[in-house]
């Protein structure tokens, strides 16, 4: 049996554009909750924020802005950020949204790597100063009209629109141009000529290596995978969704924001970035149904010290991506947080993003080992080095075809040929097997796999074990250069709360429990993990502190 499994072909795929998406949302749901943001105390309804975002859109058209053009968000999480990508669905602009994590080199990288005409920034958040990172790269600013800037180091930037109402030489005030009066004509007009496979969003993804790449995807890809992600948790406009993740990111824009519009259930911003008190407040006072994030969020809410005060047990199903749950997290999100129903879901930015999810029903083996099945309407398999297509339970890079795959890398032509190939499937670069029940379990990455003399090691595999002991908190393996080996194993743990251990103590755990070769050489016990602003592991500043403390020579023994 070949790892290539498909996804059920129903229910059909839309193929309305995102704006008519919310159209449609105020006619079916107008009076309920569309929108609450918590930590700026706006409720809005359907009909409501379809309201706005059409008044919105309409002044966005009157500054000049035409269908195709790119308008950067540079925000954490706010009603605004909302307002602003259905604006720009409605517009026909492409939303290119910034990871609030970047300063002046990647801003730069950015705006002109995809021609952003129009930017809606935050003025600030944690140690990002938004405008003043802006008018460095564009001293112009200051001196310009709103709305006509002319920069040398930003050439396509002319309208910086910044949240609030505050005045700002240069900028224009958002609360300003969202209050405007507008008549909605051009608007209107505008809808007409507009298709759901047009470009509609670009994602940068956070490369290990190299500048980010744009992935281009349209109102087809990402209202689908949205409808199916929520569909997959028997959303209905009964849910409430709490969305601690980034907005900047597929989880948070797509995964929330879309699989609300398209089930009509109401979107819960607890606070502009994540904070575990704050999300199990905002579920305890607005009664959500569902929660997203990634097991590390799910950890620290877990271990909230007043944790035991809040009531969840409206809670009932959720999503949790983006790494390895391991099954002592689950069972607590099942049993302390209510989430009895609670799904896995797996994809990467270039697929819109979800390609394989959990069923609710699904027995707790298959949410902790697996990433679940195919979605509707795509088809994967596992390939070897070659192109073919792997027997069932071998390690082979996955590969998705189908509606969610991306348009392509923005202005990259060479880059999107070596991720799409002829036939139309996209390669993730991970390392998965599928069992014969078309489950997926990702092994690892391609790149990340360590070759020890010779011998294919999966980290994964390793973690999953140390995972094991009961003063394990969390684990991190890399591979090092060896002379000897070509590649050593390399273990970062962080421990429980006031555990202590020696490496011996580690080593003993897995001698004659894992091949000798699979013991990590080298252990590190740290308090945290470097992590992107979505939570996942950069294994590759693990990768590179290592190096760096082990130079210029490795003279550390080898085990024996």
């Amino acid at each position: 049996m070949l790892s290539h499994f498909k996804g059920l072909p129903g229910p059909p795929l839309v193929e309305h554009t995102i704006g008519q998406a919310l159209v449609n949302a105020a006619e079916q749901w107008g009076d309920r909750d569309a929108i609450v943001s918590v930590h700026q105390n706006v409720r809005l309804t359907w009909a409501g924020l379809l309201e706005q975002v059409d008044r919105l859109a309409s002044n966005l058209i009157d500054l000049g802005l035409e269908a195709g053009d790119r308008i950067g968000i540079w925000s954490p999480n706010c009603v605004e950020w909302v307002l602003t990508q259905f604006a720009a669905a409605r517009a026909g602009l492409i939303l290119v949204t910034i990871n609030p994590a970047y300063r002046l080199r990647e801003a730069e990288y950015t705006f002109n790597k995809v021609g952003v005409r129009a930017l809606v920034a935050a003025e600030e958040f944690k140690s990002s100063d938004y405008l003043a990172m802006v008018e460095t790269l564009a001293p112009e600013l200051a001196g310009s009209t709103p709305g006509h800037l002319s920069s040398a180091k930003l050439p396509t930037l002319e309208m910086a629109i910044k949240l609030g109402s505050a005045k700002r030489p240069g900028w224009i005030s958002f609360d300003e141009l969202a209050a405007r009066a507008a008549n909605g004509e051009e608007l209107s007009r505008r809808a007409q000529t507009l298709s759901a496979r047009d470009a509609i969003n670009i994602q940068f993804t956070s490369g290990t290596t190299g500048m980010p790449k744009g992935a281009t995807l349209s109102h087809h890809n990402i209202l689908n995978n949205g409808m199916f992600v929520g569909a997959a948790q028997d959303f209905t406009a009964d849910d409430r969704l709490c969305v601690p993740v980034p907005l900047y990111h597929c989880f948070g824009m797509v995964m929330g924001v879309l699989a609300c519009l398209t089930h009509g259930a109401a979107m819960i911003f607890p606070s502009d970035a994540f904070e575990p008190e704050s999300v199990l407040k905002a579920i305890e006072q607005e009664r959500c149904t569902a929660l997203y994030g990634v097991p590390t969020m799910f950890i620290a809410e877990l271990s909230a010290p007043d944790f035991d005060k809040y009531d969840l047990s409206s809670l009932r199903t959720g999503i949790m991506a983006g790494a390895i749950c391991p099954e002592p997290v689950m069972r607590e999100v099942i049993e302390r947080m209510h989430m009895s129903e609670v799904t896995i879901g797996y994809g990467m930015t270039e697929t819109s993003p979800i390609s394989f999810q959990t069923d609710p029903d699904d027995p707790l083996e298959k949410r902790v080992e697996t990433v679940g099945r195919v979605q509707p309407h795509l088809e994967c398999k596992m390939v070897d080095g070659e192109g073919n297509i792997v027997p069932v339970g071998t390690p082979g890079e996955l590969c998705t075809k189908g509606y969610s795959v991306m348009i392509g890398y923005w202005d990259d032509p060479q880059k999107t040929a070596e991720a799409i190939d002829a036939d139309g499937y996209m390669h993730s670069g991970d390392l998965a097997t599928f069992d014969e029940q078309g489950y997926a379990e990702i092994v690892g990455r391609i790149k990340d796999m360590i070759i020890r003399g010779g011998e294919n090691i999966y980290p994964k595999e390793i973690e999953e074990y140390l995972l094991g002991h009961p003063k394990v908190e969390d684990v991190a393996v890399v591979g090092l250069p060896d002379e000897k080996y070509g590649e050593e194993v390399c273990a970062w743990i962080r421990l429980e709360a006031g555990e202590q251990m020696s490496e011996q103590e580690l080593r003993d755990f897995c001698r004659d429990q894992i091949a000798h070769y699979k013991i990590p050489r080298f252990i590190r016990f740290v308090d945290a993990f470097p992590m992107t602003v979505t939570g996942k592991v950069q294994k590759f500043v693990i990768r590179e502190a290592m190096v760096a403390e082990l130079q210029p020579a490795n003279n550390v023994p080898h085990p024996a």
